[in-house]
């Protein structure tokens, strides 16, 4: 039988009075963050974790800040953190890849360091250690949220929130409508991403390029990887199949490695557990113990079949599982897989995109590709949640489908959407306005100010 705890009212001491609370403090909360604080605003950025940068930390490479023909069009605050980067020698060029458009290498520590930085330089009030367990409604309107900590339970008001937790934790509990997984409910496979050093990655090159019918890649040439020491490895299918037949258990279809910043480092993709549910503790619990055992066995599949992994060993392993999909949230408009697969324009266009439906399946171990022309449009109906005023959405849980969200899960597409939802809390604060009501053309105005690409007319 399942038991309830009525627990009884009690006064909450308010902690903080802002302009603009940023919950969530992983790759778009930083950029919202740094945004609403650019005139001077009183802005709080939460997050529960010791650091700043969320999967930015954890070995990714960005994928995305180029377009399908090659130009930059993630730019503005999330290209200014690149570069901040490059000058640290902690980050790569964009680089454009046939398989994921482009890819740029950057350095874990560096960008929990960055991020710290740029809080402290926009005057932003940082408060780590920290849950939202609740919101604060006036109506339907947001007016703060409830936090949990070592400190207890307080409550931190706000004229405006943004919603950067990923799994649209504020909005839900906001009331708003939410979707999950595909039309059965399915979702994408969390992983836990890992780094070995002491490859011999010049050997893995010109083994790749010089033997096709033994080391076969997906999409990509194999004679690209003579050329390019920075790369996304996908494919080797073969090889799986021959380590399954020695009685290896791989529990996925084919070999995920990228480099990193090191010049022996790679970082490795290829845990997935199926059936995972990233809101569930137990779920995500499990996940964690099962990506760590197929992690072993995928060490001793890459020393055994991989050239150049001879020698290598585990370097760092992400300190947290890796969710690519879980709460979407409802906003005012919700892109579609043909938004993105036919490059849609919107006149409230708040960024353009260009990374492919990258579906990892729900069920099986295998994933789906499918590639725009040349970039689509995101709208800013997109970061307003429906039905829910005081609040914005950034991140991986902006109104899509379960489709889209394929496309915009990407860090850089979750930095362009914090920048632009942390300067429309900005815009509605200062206007003293709902987000839904603020100038669409002033927003985007502001936005080209920071540097922010948009598509030219056509």
């Amino acid at each position: 039988m399942i038991k309830e705890i009525i627990e009884p009212a009690r006064h909450i001491p308010v902690r903080a009075e802002v302009d603009i609370l940023v919950v969530g403090g992983g790759p778009a909360g930083i950029m919202a963050a740094q945004a609403a604080a650019a005139d001077g605003l009183k802005v709080m950025l939460i997050e529960n974790r010791s650091y700043l940068g969320g999967n930015l930390t954890i070995g990714l490479p960005i994928l995305g800040f180029l377009g399908r023909k090659g130009n930059e069009i993630i730019k503005g605050l999330p290209s200014d953190f690149v570069h901040r980067l490059q000058a640290r020698g902690q980050a790569t060029g964009h680089r454009a890849c046939p398989l994921h458009v482009s890819l740029t290498m950057i350095g874990g520590e560096a960008s929990k360091k960055l991020a710290t930085e740029i809080m402290e330089e926009s005057h932003v009030d940082v408060l780590m250690y920290t849950l939202c367990t609740d919101v604060i409604m006036e109506d339907h309107t947001v007016k703060g949220v409830i936090i949990e900590s070592k400190a207890g339970r307080e409550a931190i008001l706000a004229k405006t929130v943004i919603d950067c937790t990923g799994d649209g934790d504020v909005a839900a509990r906001a009331g708003a409508q939410i979707e999950k997984g595909n039309d059965e409910g399915r979702m994408q496979p969390p992983t836990i991403m890992f780094s070995m050093r002491g490859i011999d990655i010049k050997k893995l090159r010109e083994s790749v390029a010089d033997h096709p019918e033994e080391y076969d890649v997906d999409i990509i040439p194999n004679e690209f990887f003579r050329t390019d020491a920075n790369f996304t490895f996908v494919g080797m299918r073969r090889k799986i199949h021959e380590a399954r037949q020695a009685g290896m258990n791989i529990n996925v279809e084919r070999t995920i490695i990228m480099t990193g910043i090191a010049p022996d480092e790679m970082w490795i993709n290829m845990s997935r557990v199926n059936g995972t549910d990233a809101l569930d503790p137990k779920d995500n619990t499990e996940a964690t113990f099962e990506a760590h055992r197929q992690n072993e066995e995928v060490v001793r599949y890459l020393k055994a079949y991989v050239p150049g992994f001879e020698n290598a060993w585990v370097d760092k392993v992400a300190p947290f599982l890796g969710t690519r999909e879980s709460r979407r949230v409802v906003g005012k408009y919700m892109l579609t897989r043909d938004d993105v697969l036919q490059g849609h324009r919107f006149p409230d266009a708040i960024c353009a995109a260009s990374y492919p439906i990258d579906l990892h399946h729900p069920v099986g171990g295998d994933c789906t590709l499918e590639w725009c022309d040349d970039c689509y449009d995101i709208p800013y109906r997109c970061l307003i949640p429906k039905g829910v005023d005081g609040l914005l959405l950034a991140g991986r849980c902006i109104s899509t489908t379960h489709e889209a969200m394929a496309s915009t899960r990407v860090m850089s597409i979750c930095m362009a959407t914090g920048e632009a939802a942390g300067k429309a809390a900005q815009l509605a604060v200062k206007a003293g306005v709902a987000p839904a009501q603020v100038n669409v053309s002033a927003l985007q105005d502001a936005l080209r100010q920071e540097g922010v690409y948009f598509r030219p007319e056509e």
